[in-house]
């Protein structure tokens, strides 16, 4: 019988603060978004995500 090999999950790193061209960013992308679009983002750009990782997941989630 073959084992599993027990996988360890990362948790990931919260930041403290977004830097000041993702703050500018989501200011001007939050134009064309819902409120909870944009709080999604920022949400998932704290815990290290890319700006375009972000938006897709917020688009699949919580749509425009």
């Amino acid at each position: 019988m073959a084992y599993k090999k027990k996988t360890t999950r990362k948790k990931p790193i919260k930041k403290k603060s977004l830097t000041k061209r993702q703050e500018t960013s989501l200011k001007r992308h939050g134009k064309h978004h819902s409120e909870a679009h944009m709080k999604f983002m920022k949400r998932k750009m704290m815990t290290g995500s890319t700006m375009r990782a972000a938006h897709k997941a917020a688009m699949a989630k919580k749509g425009k």
